[in-house]
């Protein structure tokens, strides 16, 4: 009875299995080893694995091996950068990881010499690594290539499922197995197979010869030959079951900056995985490799220079294609604005220097979900491409197609691809059985004739091996499977924006959600906060000194070295909090370098204004200014701890001098021991240390509904995976709330500031909150002490507000994104935690309600519930994240109007950045403002010198979707060019009025 495809598939594995036992025709240990100069022997475990370790041998081929088969297999125990250096003096390197374990020589003796770690890619440790093998082979040719043909047409035939060219293709491989002449010796046979998967299971194996006999020539001959009549089949059958679909290839080596392992280690994978790359470019005249990252390109700069020359020669070739004009392939949720503009600005501005090019496509992988800015943003750096994987993530629903225009907040837009490769996604492998799931997959097929696959090991680098470069070139003759080429991402994009100027693509309207790792925006709370502290204070520390440049100072010199630190601490595994525990340390230790020096940029910008302003009388004077476009209540914490909020505003982009001694609070502030007052809000704190009232005296309207701040904390934060990264949709189901707390009680009662401090204690950790409300106030600050002691819990608060509306309003990056507040739909469902910067608002005509914060990126707002999360206590793959102390403030603010018409965002950025303060002596009271902006309501996202030529560039942005007019007034003497880009250079801009909806603006200002 004849066999069914399925057995003849599993007959037919079973004697590809087979020859691989003969791959090598002879083998030849290299002995000698040493470890950190010590003798190490084969088998033998590592002396120790802590950090970098060195080994190194001498080795030397048999005289009657061909040079071109002779490999070197090597398995130290770990991740190595091995060198082999000649008797010529010609050297070469490669990285070695588990997939990258057999390298080709150049010469018959030669050196090795290595740079090892105990880890494995994904930086495990290995806690018994030992020297596992060390050899020289000689390889048999034919016998290796027709073991590979015959696994990639089983692989074929497996995933080609019922199509009619499976029985051809089973019969040509059958035929081709049939055709040789193998070996049977029994010493030889069970020794060469003596550790196949049933041979290790035997109870006793017989004694094996140390180098069994391989294929003779005869037999080598027969390989030869059966590889050459199963191509030829191959062949003939594509003829008549032609090629199925197209593919770009892409060789990669995702190279998270940091995760499961830190920096430190990566900046060895780069050097490990980029040696590797180049190797096979040297072999391969069809290979090409892309890698992002500008940050990797600096460092190897400064760190093996001749490494990044062999590169640029590769990028000149066209071979090694640099990508993604970003500094780094950056978490997009979090970041403000101007972070994510100077991510493509320093990003693209270094690629130019260093490579000679910018980018046009933004390659973005692995990030969780995609701010609605970021098209406006692309484009004004000059790029109009965009790619990415993480969409196919999203566990509800999905985006419904994979070649679309994505529009963003503005109405600028991106062409935008992602593939959908179920075998490691863009870790992609080159196998018929890849290629044919991702061409299946192409949703975009009816459009445009081929999709992108990037190809290779990732995430902890490694990329691609010799063996998927020689099965790309076996594939181009297979039948029935999509063809596959090397190219480029850029070569892709402009075919597909060709496609795209001819047929009507899908849009995508807004943010991209990622339904998926929604915890990201809280896990390791610390670094987010130190993170949001170093942008505002670089941005505040550009803007000192360019206003006292305006007012005759000289001009500020350029804060890039610091913006650096910041965009690398962005990377989509730092900020997010996905990260191990030394990361963590790394980062807070660089972003606590960059706020010092930040704080000490604006001290100096406050002298170089203060030195400007006119001599007088004033002995105790109090220098003030206000680095924002709105007016400011004077309201401020002075260096000596002393409070200060007084009647008086400081108008938008100025300085101030007041008279200390003259100041006064502004009236109306009362407090007593549950209840806070100033002649804007009334505020009651209830027993249970949650907001029982807050009237809004203006309006006469309650603005919460029952109690607001209420502290709720959920001891099931227990994700089924992504422990880290996750929030599951039933976090919510077992809960408990703080309502009994330790103590209540006023702690302030001044004129300026007044103050009633609740303590709560949950098992092993406190909350302590402090409700702040100063003479002069709109808000109510609830500043906060977290002592957390408790893993797998999430703490939140929760704000009943007396407001109904069907949306609420979060604000992003360069403006704000509207959401629903109720879950009418499976989208509308999945979104119960979403990132939001500096403040949620929900608002019914007249009047609504904002949580304010300064340091939280999570969020809901369900009904007329605005929730945020405050700490979590994740154990993988950081088991003490956001263990102990942390500081931040979040505020209750219910005003008239919508949000955009009552300084929600005002109080806001002041939450975020007070007026920056100096004492002084010696100079007269006034107020001066070198820059004013009239016309539609803006925002400010920076004014800093220019980075190349003169001037200072000022940028701006419209954050609540209108559109009017818009006037700089400047100094005598200055003048504002005409539009720029975020590059800083002329751009032809779209709209007939000044300001469009969410438009980002950009001017050079000069003198002269």
């Amino acid at each position: 009875m004849p066999l069914t495809i399925a057995q003849r598939l599993d007959r037919l594995k079973v004697r590809i299995a087979e020859l691989a036992h003969w791959r090598d025709r002879q083998s030849s240990p290299i002995d000698g080893w040493t470890f950190e100069g010590e003798p190490i022997g084969h088998h033998q475990d590592w002396p120790h694995r802590e950090g970098v370790v060195h080994f190194a041998a001498e080795a030397e081929a048999p005289a009657g091996w061909p040079l071109e088969d002779i490999r070197l297999q090597l398995d130290l125990g770990g991740e190595s950068l091995i060198t082999l250096s000649y008797p010529d003096g010609e050297s070469e390197t490669f990285g070695l990881d588990p997939y990258h374990q057999e390298f080709p020589v150049r010469g018959r003796r030669f050196s090795i010499a290595t740079e090892s770690v105990a880890r494995f890619p994904f930086g495990e440790p290995n806690r018994t690594p030992r020297l596992n093998k060390a050899r020289l082979i000689w390889l048999d040719g034919p016998a290796h290539r027709l073991h590979l043909l015959l696994k990639q047409v089983a692989e074929a035939i497996e995933v080609l499922g019922g199509h009619e060219v499976v029985p051809h293709m089973m019969d040509a491989a059958e035929q081709a197995l049939r055709s040789l002449d193998w070996p049977s010796d029994t010493a030889a046979y069970v020794s060469r197979t003596a550790d196949a998967v049933m041979q290790q299971k035997i109870w006793e194996l017989p004694e094996l010869e140390d180098n069994p006999a391989g294929l003779s020539d005869e037999q080598s001959a027969s390989a030869a030959s059966a590889f050459e009549a199963l191509t030829a089949r191959l062949k003939e059958l594509q003829k008549r079951f032609p090629a199925n679909g197209e593919l770009v290839l892409t060789g990669h080596a995702h190279i998270d900056l940091a995760w499961l392992w830190p920096y430190r280690e990566t900046r060895r994978k780069m050097r490990r995985t980029f040696n590797t790359a180049l190797s096979l470019m040297e072999r391969s005249a069809d290979f090409r490799f892309n890698q992002s990252t500008a940050h990797y390109y600096a460092q190897m700069e400064e760190e093996d220079p001749e490494l990044l020359d062999r590169i640029k020669k590769k990028v000149a070739e066209g071979k090694w294609e640099t990508l993604g004009g970003m500094w780094v392939e950056p978490d997009t949720n979090m970041p403000t604005g101007e972070s994510l503009a100077r991510q493509v600005l320093y990003g693209q501005r270094y690629f130019e220097k260093t490579f000679g090019a910018r980018h046009t496509v933004c390659w973005l992988p692995d990030c969780f979900g995609f701010s609605g800015a970021l098209p406006q943003i692309l484009r004004q750096g000059g790029i109009d491409s965009f790619f990415t994987i993480k969409v196919n993530w999203s566990e509800t629903n999905h985006i419904p197609s994979d070649l679309f225009w994505w529009k963003g907040l503005d109405g600028s837009k991106v062409l935008t691809h992602t593939f959908d490769n179920p075998m490691q996604g863009y870790n992609g492998f080159v196998q018929a059985d890849c290629y044919l799931p991702t061409w299946k997959n192409f949703r975009g097929k009816v459009q445009h004739h081929a999709s992108l696959l990037a190809v290779g090991y990732g995430d902890g680098g490694g990329g691609v091996t010799p063996e998927m470069v020689e099965r790309e070139v076996q594939l181009r003759d297979f039948p029935a499977i999509p063809q596959a080429r090397w190219g480029t991402v850029k070569g892709f994009y402009e075919e597909a924006h060709r496609t795209a100027s001819e047929k009507n693509l899908p849009v995508w309207d807004g943010e991209i959600y990622l339904e998926l790792h929604r915890a990201t925006l809280t896990t390791q709370s610390g670094v987010k906060r130190k993170h949001r502290q170093a942008e505002r204070a670089l941005i505040t520390a550009e803007t000192l000194a360019s206003l006292a440049h305006m007012l005759g100072a000289e001009k500020p010199r350029s804060l890039e070295a610091d913006w650096r630190v910041v965009l690398k601490n962005e990377f989509h595994d730092i900020l997010p909090g996905s990260s191990i525990r030394e990361v963590y340390q790394d980062a807070e230790q660089e972003l606590g370098g960059v706020i010092e020096h930040a704080k000490a940029e604006q001290a100096k910008g406050l002298q170089l204004l203060s030195a400007q302003l006119p001599k007088g009388s004033v002995g105790d004077a109090l220098v003030v200014v206000n680095p924002s476009l709105v007016p400011r209540p004077l309201s401020a914490t002075l260096a000596d701890g002393t409070v200060v909020s007084a009647a008086e505003n400081v108008a938008p982009l100025s300085v101030a001098v007041f008279d200390r001694q003259a100041l006064q609070p502004a009236a109306g502030l009362k407090a007593s021991s549950d209840r806070l007052e100033n002649d804007h809000l009334a505020v009651v704190i209830g027993r249970d240390g949650a907001v029982a009232s807050l009237l809004h005296k203006a309006s006469g309207r309650e603005a919460v509904d029952g109690s607001a701040n209420q502290l709720w904390v959920y001891p099931a934060d227990k994700p089924r995976n992504w422990d880290a990264w996750d929030i599951d949709a039933d976090y919510a189901e077992k809960a408990v709330r703080l309502e009994a707390p330790e103590s209540i009680g006023l702690v302030e009662s001044g004129p300026h500031r007044a103050a009633i401090r609740v303590v709560h204690r949950y098992r092993n950790s406190s909350v302590t909150q402090t409700y702040v409300l100063t003479a002069n106030a709109k808000r109510l600050d609830i500043e906060t002490t977290i002592d957390w002691h408790d893993r797998r819990t999430l703490l939140r608060t929760l704000n009943p507000v007396d407001v109904r509306s069907r949306k609420a309003t979060f604000e992003c990056a360069f403006g704000v994104v509207e959401r629903a507040t109720h879950t009418n739909t499976s989208w509308e469902q999945a979104m119960f935690e979403a990132v939001a910067h500096r403040f949620v608002d929900i608002s019914e005509p007249g009047f609504g309600v904002a949580l304010l914060n300064n340091a939280k990126y999570g969020h809901s707002a369900r009904g007329n519930v605005i929730g945020m999360s405050l700490v979590r206590g994740p154990i993988y793959p950081d088991p003490l994240a956001d263990e102990g102390e942390q500081n931040f403030t979040y505020a209750l603010m219910p005003h008239d109007g919508a949000w955009h018409e009552s300084c929600v965002l005002d109080e806001a950025l002041d939450l975020n950045q007070p007026l920056v303060t100096a004492e002084a002596h010696g100079l007269s009271v006034g107020t001066f403002a070198p820059l004013a902006v009239s016309g539609t309501p803006v925002a400010f996202s920076g004014l800093k010198p220019a980075e190349e030529g003169d001037g200072l560039i000022l940028r701006l942005y419209e954050p609540a979707g209108r559109r009017g007019r818009l006037s700089l007034n400047l100094p005598s003497g200055w003048s504002a060019s005409q539009p720029l880009n975020i590059l800083e250079e002329p751009m032809e801009r779209q709209g007939p009025a000044d300001i469009m909806p969410f438009e980002i603006r950009t001017w050079r200002l000069r003198k002269g």
